[in-house]
């Protein structure tokens, strides 16, 4: 079980560089549910001074992409195939976008993930739906 637990953190703990330069910060993971938070900063808005919808998609994708890893086998890997996105609310420049993904799917060969993003205020800001597919790399 701690062989385990530690695979699932050493897991979880390997993002990419491009969640370091969102600035996404990993709170949960589990292989129900992953959260990360992440400060809207001036580099991350658009000209109307809230979170670039770009930015909330890569946040919410990161989040997918960790949680499908954390299901994923030995010798497996993932990419995102598929993703929609629904923007509901602004998030402003200093307030912070917290993005919980948690499964509706997690098949053999592919995993569906829902992000649900709020602001600071816990109001929903956007929901992500995206589909991962699951690459066997041992074939």
């Amino acid at each position: 079980m701690q062989d385990q637990e530690a695979r699932l953190r050493a897991v979880a703990d390997a993002q990419p560089d491009f969640a370091g330069h969102l600035g996404a910060r990993l709170l949960e993971s589990t292989p129900e549910k992953v959260v990360f938070e992440m400060t809207v900063t001036q580099a991350l808005a658009n000209r109307n001074g809230v979170l670039h919808g770009g930015a909330i998609m890569g946040l919410a994708d990161n989040a997918g992409g960790t949680a499908t890893f954390l299901n994923l086998a030995e010798g497996r890997s993932t990419t995102t195939i598929e993703s929609k996105t629904n923007f509901l609310r602004p998030i402003r420049i200093g307030d912070t976008a917290r993005a919980v993904c948690e499964p509706l799917h997690r098949g053999r060969t592919t995993q569906v993930w829902q992000t649900r993003v709020t602001r600071g205020d816990g109001k929903l800001a956007a929901i992500v739906t995206q589909t991962q597919l699951v690459i066997n790399w041992t074939e």
